[in-house]
């Protein structure tokens, strides 16, 4: 097999065709979610609303197989319908949502653990928050005793920070503006 090196690969070389992507069949695909694993859903969900400031959409609860779905995202409280089926309808056509994924159990089982897919075997390495101002919020997730990968100052790549989530998921802190000298 021969490996392509991608440092310098043309952004164009990426495109499937030649065509108009607006006649592609994917033209109305959206990234809908992302799914974690949680161990404790009362830890987590607190983490992802009060501390990142998350809406909780909608939970479906599934007690043949044991386990509940906890889908969050950046979304006004106001605009998610009361209806049930409309919720639900409305919650699956939200951009970039989390579905926390809860085992029934798992709470108790001090054995319990999931893989954060930042050491080896490497996978899955973190979501990513844009925020006004990296360093504001990482004061806020600071006072509230967040656990951190990476501050704003620390390492290469500055103003930029890391945290970890109450599973040691990590979550990428960024301001889309600072991300310009960053990658530059």
């Amino acid at each position: 097999t021969t490996e392509r090196n991608v440092t310098n690969f043309p952004l164009l070389e990426f495109r499937h065709s030649e065509h108009d992507p607006q006649e592609f069949f994917s033209q109305d695909f959206m990234m809908q979610q992302t799914m974690l694993r949680v161990k404790d859903p009362v830890k987590s969900l607190d983490f992802y609303t009060r501390i990142l400031g998350m809406t909780l959409l909608q939970k479906f609860d599934f007690p043949s197989m044991r386990f509940s779905l906890f889908f969050l995202g950046y979304e006004d409280k106001k605009e998610i319908p009361t209806d049930v089926k409309e919720r639900t309808a409305w919650t699956f056509s939200r951009r970039a949502t989390i579905e926390l994924t809860h085992n029934w159990g798992s709470e108790s089982d001090e054995t319990q653990s999931y893989h954060n897919g930042n050491s080896d075997p490497r996978g899955f390495g973190h979501i990513g928050i844009a925020v006004p101002d990296v360093y504001a919020a990482c004061k806020l997730f600071e006072e509230q005793g967040v656990t951190f990968v990476k501050k704003p100052d620390d390492g290469k790549m500055k103003g930029l920070a890391f945290i970890q989530d109450p599973d040691g998921y990590w979550i990428e802190i960024l301001s889309p503006n600072n991300m310009v000298p960053i990658t530059s």
